[in-house]
Order: C-alpha cells, then sequence, then structure tokens
C-alpha cells in the first residue's frame, strides 16, 4: 500500500498527498477506524519531509476524513462510501433540439481538426508570442495594490465602472458620439451578441447581413430562430443595390454588418458605402448590430470611422466588440455600446445569466489601458502583423492560381477558387500534406462558397506562410488542373 504514489505536477506536495489519502479513503481502499502510518513511517516510504505529511494530515483530519487520537496516531474517520444503484441515462434523448443545432454548427467539434506539426490557416487567433506578458504582470501587481479586495469580490453586471469610463473614452476618439450612450461589459464579442439577441422581440424573425459573414453570428442568428438574408459584397462593401432591393421588398427585424476587416473576406467598406448604408437603415427605422471586428488592424490607408460614428446622436446602431483578435482572448472581455435604455435592459438579462463577468480581469485590463501598454502593444504587433498580411498576399499573388482575393488588413485573406472548384476536395487533399485551411461554404448565408475558403496567417511563422501557401497552390495545379 502506498506504493502507487507519484508526483504528477507542479502543485505544492502536501495537496497532492492529502488528494492521494483522500482519494483511497473515500473508494474504500482505507477502512474505518484503520491505522494510518505515522508521520515518520510515511515521510521515509514515500521519501517526502515530515512538515509535509504532517500538513496533509491536518487538512484531512479538518475535512472529517481522519481523527487523532492522542499517543496512538491517526485513524480513518467514518466515510459513507456505499452507492446508489448505477443507472445510465441515454442522454441523446433528453437534449432539445435547439442544442442539437448548436452541436451541428459546432466547428471545434465537426471542423478541420489540427494535428501536431501542420500549417494551420484556419485561425485568425492573435500570436501568443506577441502578448505583453511583463506589462500585464505590471498591470495586475498595480491593481492588486490598489483595490485587490474590491477586486476580488463580486462585481456589477453592467461591469466595472473604471473599464466603461475607459471605453467610453476609446469609442468617443473613433468619433462616436457617446451622449445618451452606455456600455455593458460582457466575455467577449459572443456572449454580447448572444444577450443582445435573446432580448430583442421579433417581429418577422428576419435578419439582414452581408454574404458571407461571420460563423460564429450565423450560429447563432440561427439558434435564436432568424431567417437569414444574405446580401452578396463587392471590392468595397456591400453590394448598394441588392440591399435596397431587399429593404424595399422585405421587412427586417435587425441587420448584422462588419465594416472593418469583414470576417471572412477581409473587404474594408468604403466611407461613401458606409453613408450610404446609414441613410438606407435610417429611413427604414431597422436596428443595426455593427461588429468591430479588428479594427484597430488598419495597415495602410486612413482611418475609417465605425457605422456609430456616422449615427451622429442617433440610436440605432448597437456597436460590439473585444479586444480578444488583437490583445488577449483569454481575458473574454467584450462590450456593447448602446442606447442607454437599451443597455439598462441588457444588464438585467446579464445579471440573471452570469452575474457578471470577472471583476478581476476588467480591473487589469482598464490598468493595461491606463498606463498606455496598449498603445505600446499595438504598434509592435500592427507591425508584425503587416509583415505577415504582405507575405500571405505576396505568396498567394505568386503561387495559387485563384479567381478572386479580397484583404485589407487584419489576420487574414479570403480565395475564391476558379472553375468552381470545391475547396473542401482541395483541402482533403492538402490535409494529407499537413496543410489546412477554413472552407469558405461554412461563412456564407445561403449555402453558397463551396468555391472559397479562409487564410488565416496571424499564428505561422513566416517559413510556414510560404511553404503552406505554396503546397496548396501546388496540390490546386497538379490535382486539380487549377
Amino acid at each position: 500500500m502506498f506504493h502507487d504514489f507519484k508526483l504528477m505536477d507542479d502543485r505544492p506536495i502536501y495537496i497532492q498527498l492529502k488528494d492521494y489519502l483522500k482519494k483511497m479513503i473515500t473508494n474504500g481502499h482505507l477502512l474505518e477506524d484503520q491505522k494510518l502510518p505515522s508521520t515518520r513511517e510515511l515521510s521515509a516510504l514515500l521519501s517526502l519531509s515530515r512538515n509535509t505529511v504532517l500538513t496533509a494530515y491536518a487538512d484531512l483530519e479538518q475535512e472529517g476524513l481522519i481523527y487523532a487520537v492522542k499517543g496512538k496516531g491517526n485513524f480513518v474517520s467514518k466515510v459513507a462510501t456505499h452507492k446508489a444503484p448505477s443507472i445510465h441515462l441515454d442522454w441523446k434523448e433528453k437534449i432539445n433540439n435547439n442544442t442539437l443545432l448548436a452541436d451541428q454548427l459546432d466547428l471545434m467539434k465537426h471542423g478541420v481538426h489540427w494535428k501536431k506539426g501542420m500549417i494551420a490557416f484556419n485561425s485568425i487567433a492573435p500570436d501568443e508570442k506577441l502578448f505583453d506578458v511583463e506589462n500585464f504582470k505590471k498591470a495586475f501587481l498595480t491593481r492588486m495594490a490598489i483595490e485587490g479586495d474590491i477586486v476580488l469580490n463580486y462585481g456589477y453586471a453592467k461591469g466595472y465602472k473604471p473599464l466603461i469610463e475607459a471605453l467610453l473614452h476609446y469609442m468617443e476618439l473613433k468619433g462616436v458620439d457617446v451622449s445618451n450612450k452606455d456600455i455593458l461589459i460582457t466575455n467577449g464579442f459572443t456572449e454580447g451578441l448572444d444577450i443582445l439577441l435573446s432580448s430583442l422581440g421579433q417581429k418577422r424573425g428576419h435578419i439582414l447581413s452581408e454574404n458571407p459573414t461571420h460563423h460564429t453570428a450565423l450560429k447563432l442568428f440561427r439558434l435564436h430562430g432568424y431567417e437569414i438574408h444574405g446580401i452578396d459584397m463587392c471590392e468595397d462593401g456591400i453590394d448598394i443595390p441588392r440591399l435596397e432591393t431587399a429593404l424595399s421588398t422585405k421587412t427586417f427585424d435587425l441587420a448584422y454588418f462588419i465594416p472593418s476587416y469583414h470576417n471572412p473576406t477581409g473587404i474594408v467598406t468604403s466611407s461613401e458605402k458606409r453613408m450610404a448604408l446609414m441613410k438606407l437603415f435610417s429611413h427604414y427605422h431597422i436596428p443595426i448590430i455593427e461588429d468591430g471586428f479588428n479594427e484597430e488592424l488598419r495597415f495602410s490607408g486612413s482611418h475609417l470611422p465605425p457605422l456609430a460614428t456616422f449615427a451622429g446622436p442617433g440610436n440605432n446602431v448597437i456597436y460590439i466588440s473585444s479586444f480578444s483578435k488583437i490583445l488577449f482572448p483569454g481575458l473574454r472581455i467584450g462590450w456593447i455600446l448602446a442606447d442607454k435604455d437599451l443597455i439598462y435592459y441588457l444588464e438585467s438579462i446579464k445579471r440573471a445569466r452570469t452575474i457578471h463577468s470577472s471583476t478581476l480581469d476588467q480591473a487589469i485590463l482598464y490598468q493595461y489601458l491606463h498606463d498606455g501598454y496598449f498603445e505600446k502593444y499595438l504598434k509592435k504587433a500592427k507591425s508584425v502583423y503587416k509583415k505577415k498580411y504582405e507575405l500571405a498576399l505576396e505568396s498567394c499573388q505568386r503561387y495559387l492560381p485563384y479567381k478572386r482575393m479580397t484583404g485589407d488588413g487584419g489576420l487574414h485573406l479570403f480565395i475564391e477558387l476558379k472553375n468552381n472548384l470545391n475547396a473542401r476536395t482541395v483541402l482533403e487533399s492538402c490535409y494529407r500534406k499537413g496543410v489546412v485551411f477554413s472552407p469558405g461554404d461554412v461563412f456564407y448565408t445561403d449555402g453558397k462558397g463551396q468555391n472559397t475558403f479562409r487564410l488565416g496567417f496571424s499564428r505561422l511563422k513566416e517559413e510556414d506562410i510560404v511553404n503552406g501557401i505554396k503546397t496548396i497552390g501546388d496540390t490546386i495545379r497538379n490535382e486539380f488542373g487549377g
């Protein structure tokens, strides 16, 4: 007995010993009133310090799993180890249709799976090698020194007030009129969109978007029962004449747009089209959900203000964003900027669901922004991503036989293949050669896009960007006559 104890990780040794003994007791391997080895015996047997064993025994006694008899030693307490009769439920029969739909749309389960050593273009997450860990540590220590006792307690559903004020200022610098606007802090963009869709009533159940568009947004629209009407895109954004036709022939509850570094096409909607779009939706009085995706990753050209800026003092634009694609996605901090009256109600939905987002995470992010670290990090990140973007662009132009390629910045490019070549068929061949990408059909509202795919280059080394794109190009030429 006790010979199977092994130190498995870097957790405190006394906790590992305590958990080991606890498992033996609760599983019935150590019986009621059985005497345990003395602290000296067990420390010698397991080659541990006696203090480690003393501490583990003390914790077990505090939990009521063992008891000490003065002069005699430590004994196992009475622990109920009997189990009820085992039954096995078929949980699939108890799952509702919405959950089955979520599973069906889950790309992490049913998409392309990365294997070690592969060149993976299917991610548009930030490169963790760029993460500003040292300054993040400083921000953590600073905020903990100032109000550690506060940020470790419960917070407010609407969010951490200093961060809300910082984000309002941040949006104001983008040109947004924040008068009569407010912010709700969320666990990233996805929760923000989910909360909003859960809160708004449906009259027709129709939502309008660009086609293709963000897969996560499409998934949430479908889970909330919306019928999605997608409008094709031109080189400078959504096709305005088609948008006008759709608005004049059908009634929509909502619209969803990604005007900057659109996911998946990478297109930046022109200033003229932003204004035309806003005039149309003002005429039809339809709320717009604006996805502030990757707005900071502008590598060239002048700044284009978000749709929320074009709205002026109006309140029909609901802006949802996060820093996940540029800063630290592990923080899961996003925000909704909208009319104060709407935020008032969204706050109650947030409180009912998750009480609040992590106050500690919000406080650290606030300190990071407050101390000016974000601007320095962004400058460095843009320099690195610009180089990768230009390399990916050049490699595609050199090696890929494509019909159309879009992407004005950001972390990805979007490819349309010639001759309606099926991207999933190409993917199958590339997968065998250790290269993967995201097939484009998952981004379309109407099942189209079989001849398209998205290339995310943010996390790849420069040589892998070149080699991976060359492999895709060679595969198309040699196996499909591209």
